[in-house]
């Protein structure tokens, strides 16, 4: 198991949740730190002792106060750790539940597990850490599904024609105009609604612009 982990979170009750679970599984050497600066400075002071982390387990989002921090949140700082330490362990332990969001950090930042904070998140950090030990990914069961269907998730001829609308400027309420004047049906607005909710549910955005981006970054259009 691992020896030496940092634990990044804001959130006091849920920082002492989870130093339970690491002295429930044998680990003795744990800090904890409320913000993504100090992280990274502890990060650097134990890779220049020759003593660094196996495994920082981090939040995505950190609450602003008095103190002015330079790294945003949990995102840029495992960027920023993995830049100075490459072969470190990093399981994500939070709220957000939105699958591209998820799927993101295990390809774009390679990060090796994902706990989504909910009921029974305890057990769930336990068995995350047992197999990001033993060299394999971990994702919650409840997000598995919603990964899975995001990356199987087929765009129609009409969602990828509303979503070109979209990100060439055109106002949703003005698309069924296009849609008539080219024949496309259906053409009604609230098709065009229906479809645009079903995207963003499963693909979990909440916003056009976030599905426009999208589709952008993956080539859709």
């Amino acid at each position: 198991m691992f020896t030496k982990v940092l634990i990044a979170e804001d959130h006091e009750m849920t920082s002492i949740s989870v130093t339970k679970t690491m002295r429930d599984l044998g680990i003795s050497e744990t800090e904890y730190t409320y913000y993504c600066d100090d992280a990274l400075m502890l990060i650097k002071k134990a890779i220049a002792k020759g003593q660094p982390f196996d495994l920082l387990i981090t939040d995505l989002s950190f609450e602003e106060d008095h103190r002015k921090q330079r790294i945003s949140g949990g995102t840029e700082l495992i960027a920023l750790a993995k830049t100075l330490q490459a072969d470190l362990k990093v399981l994500v332990f939070s709220a957000e539940n939105k699958p591209a969001l998820v799927d993101g950090l295990f390809k774009d930042l390679g990060i090796d597990g994902y706990v989504r904070k909910a009921r029974h998140d305890a057990k769930d950090l336990r068995a995350a850490m047992e197999t990001i030990f033993l060299g394999k990914t971990y994702l919650s069961a409840d997000l598995k599904q919603s990964v899975k269907e995001k990356n199987t998730f087929e765009f129609t001829s009409f969602d990828i024609t509303i979503i070109s609308l979209l990100s060439g400027g055109t106002l949703q309420k003005n698309i069924p105009d296009y849609l008539q004047a080219n024949h496309i049906k259906p053409s009604g607005l609230s098709s065009v609604e229906k479809r645009l909710n079903v995207m963003k549910e499963v693909l979990g955005f909440s916003k056009n612009e976030q599905l426009v981006a999208y589709c952008k970054d993956f080539g859709i259009i």
